[in-house]
């Protein structure tokens, strides 16, 4: 999570099930969604809780408060990373907190679920593309004139039950306006369910719908500004009317990187634009892909993000990414099962009694395709992006030598394995290799791939270069 201004906000802390005993501490939030509290004292001071702190058995795992500026808080998912215990002295401990929920004070054992999630995401507002402000320039009369109307939220249907709304805020100028006049607007994704549910269930499928964007963007980007609403938490604003309360949430989410990205529309795979009028069937196509090809994505993303620091353990986990692809989306094996039952059975029928168990395990994943057949696969569908049959062949073959190279060390494969720049030209041939795929998962037709490769010069550059 992307918070760009650090939180820090003293109160008094205490435990939903001790509300009596009230501590001072402070609310600490950084960047990347990282939450720690500093409390003066412990939550139970007590013989008995004083034993249970040195034989580390206190383990607060939710804890209320009141503080400055946001008023009640929840903090969920704690436990001590800092203990310090003082007779007779001032002694401060740390808390490690998951997720903290600002507006909010829950009970012990209370569920934590709610009806809408409302986040936004680094590079949103260029990748949709939508805007209300209109500007019009009289230059002969020195003058201009700025308008604005917020345009309509756009609805999509998810598959999981819940609707996907891009939705839009903004901020108008004030009065008087003496010397600045000034029109903001923002853009957000907000997750609907008319039934409530659990936070974990907002929280998968945003995080999702945000490596979308990333994959679209073709950057990392970060979830910010998160909200969540229940029907069940509301306040009254007069004449007997209620509204939801917005509850601000903050956790460490994913994906994170440290720096913030540069997004730039022209370096996009591909806009919401192009998308639009079939933006249900893109958004629930990509969903479903976590059910059938999550191992595969989270190898892709994990390069995306810079998980690995070595550029062998990146082109390890494209190869093992795309290998995970095509196992995952072909049926594929060297003959068809029946047969390939019957071989295994005379073999081991065949085979002295002692060595017949370790003959099977052999024997296990033997119907399995060759690593090598399978990129070949992989990118056949696609040959026509990577030059003469004699290059993409090369490339099959570099890939599958020096994934094996790398993974055995065997030293008849060192002369051919590729090292140095010529690794990290390999390595983003196949991520463009990975990308072509995702364009298809995604429900891209062939005409709608070949467009999007010819108007991107990232994704050219990828396999073009040498």
């Amino acid at each position: 999570m992307r918070i760009k201004e650090k939180i820090e906000k003293s109160g008094y802390f205490w435990l939903p099930s001790a509300p009596e005993r009230k501590i001072p501490g402070t609310l600490i939030i950084t960047d990347g969604g990282n939450i720690e509290l500093e409390v003066v004292g412990l939550f139970d001071e007590s013989i008995e809780g004083l034993n249970r702190a040195l034989k580390g058995e206190d383990k607060p795992r939710r804890i209320v408060g009141h503080i400055e500026k946001y008023g009640l808080v929840t903090l969920d998912n704690c436990f001590y990373k800092k203990k310090n215990i003082s007779f007779g002295g001032i002694s401060k401990s740390l808390i490690y907190v998951n997720k903290a929920f600002l507006g909010v004070a829950y009970e012990e054992n209370e569920a934590i679920v709610f009806n809408t999630f409302q986040f936004s995401v680094e590079g949103i507002d260029e990748w949709v593309g939508i805007t209300g402000i209109k500007v019009e320039h009289q230059f002969e009369n020195k003058t201009a004139s700025i308008n604005y109307s917020p345009p309509e939220e756009i609805s999509i249907n998810l598959s999981n039950g819940m609707k996907l709304l891009i939705t839009f805020s903004w901020t108008l100028p004030g009065f008087p306006n003496i010397r600045e006049a000034k029109i903001t607007q923002k853009t957000y994704f907000k997750l609907v369910s008319e039934e409530k549910r659990p936070l974990e269930d907002f929280i998968s499928a945003a995080y999702k719908i945000t490596t979308l964007l990333c994959f679209a963007v073709d950057k990392t980007v970060c979830i910010e500004q998160v909200s969540a609403t229940s029907d069940a938490i509301v306040k009254n604003v007069g004449n007997g009317k209620t509204v939801p309360v917005y509850i601000s949430i903050y956790y460490p989410s994913l994906p994170y990187t440290e720096v913030e990205p540069k997004i730039d529309w022209h370096r996009m795979l591909f806009r919401f634009g192009q998308i639009k009028n079939d933006e249900e069937r893109i958004v629930n196509n990509w969903l479903e892909a976590y059910d059938k090809i999550d191992s595969a994505l989270n190898l892709y993303f994990s390069v995306k993000e810079g998980a690995h620091k070595y550029i062998d353990g990146k082109f390890l986990a494209l190869a093992q990414g795309l290998e995970s692809y095509h196992r995952k989306t072909s049926n594929e094996k060297e003959m068809d099962d029946d047969t390939f039952k019957e071989i295994v059975n005379k073999l081991i029928e065949n085979c002295p009694e002692e060595q017949r168990e370790w003959l099977s395990g052999k024997l296990k994943y033997a119907n399995e395709i060759s690593l090598a057949r399978r990129i070949k696969k992989i990118i056949e569908q696609f040959k026509n992006f990577f030059g003469p049959r004699k290059d993409w062949e090369n490339l099959v073959r570099k890939i599958v030598d020096t994934r094996n190279y790398l993974t055995h060390y065997d030293e008849s494969l060192k002369s051919r394995t590729a090292v140095g720049k010529e690794l990290l030209l390999l390595c983003l041939k196949m991520e463009a290799i990975f990308q072509l795929h995702l364009l298809q998962v995604l429900g891209f037709t062939r005409k709608q791939i070949e467009a999007i490769f010819k108007n991107s010069n990232e994704l050219q550059s990828k396999i073009k270069k040498i």
